[in-house]
């Protein structure tokens, strides 16, 4: 059951998301019990939305512990405990829950994290000054005029700088993405990197 915005709006930001942690909307759709797995303060000047979490994520509750992780720390120019710091950095997936594994890799985010709970925690989240949006199904929620292909939106970074940065998703399985790509690295990190030192 859905808990009505109106009454979710009335929660603090606490009770807020230990209602999110407690969710379990998706239980019979998913491989596993259900996990929430988000890091949330309303302090955050940074936003990291990803997609959903691997089966490592789901199993340590720690979110981006996995090589998409590394990657990604390394993308930022931050170590794990400048990360993992939630009032400093928020991360809030697509998905709270690891949705299972598919013929080509995991599965997409369960819709119904963003439906039930994504407007009320973005309307707590005030402080934000840099979005980090990863992936196709975050690029279609957060970018106004998202494009076909979430190469297309990372090719149009500049149009959301300063405050939001479409990228491609960091898993080991982008390294073909990378290769083609390299504009990514040498361009667009560079400047992701000192923009986070800034708000850091």
């Amino acid at each position: 059951m859905i808990t009505p915005n109106s009454e979710l709006e009335s929660l603090g930001f606490e009770a807020l998301v230990r209602r999110v942690r407690a969710c379990t909307l998706c239980r019979d759709a998913l491989p596993h019990e259900p996990r929430p797995v988000v890091q949330l303060s309303e302090s955050c000047h940074i936003l990291v939305v990803g997609q959903a979490p691997g089966r490592k994520v789901h199993e340590t509750g720690v979110p981006f512990n996995d090589p998409s992780g590394d990657r990604l720390r390394q993308w930022m120019g931050v170590d794990r405990e400048v990360f993992y710091d939630e009032s400093r950095v928020a991360i809030l997936p697509m998905g709270f829950c690891y949705p299972g594994t598919g013929k080509s890799g995991d599965l997409p985010p369960r819709p119904e994290c963003a439906d039930a709970w994504r407007s009320a925690l973005m309307a707590r989240l005030a402080n934000i000054k840099l979005t980090l949006v990863i992936g196709q199904y975050a690029h279609a929620w957060h970018l106004p005029d998202h494009r076909a292909s979430v190469t297309e939106n990372v090719r149009a970074w500049a149009q959301y700088w300063p405050g939001m940065v479409p990228m491609p998703h960091p898993s080991p399985r982008n390294n073909l993405w990378l290769r083609r790509n390299p504009w990514f690295e040498q361009e667009v990190v560079p400047q992701l990197q000192g923009r986070i030192r800034e708000l850091l």
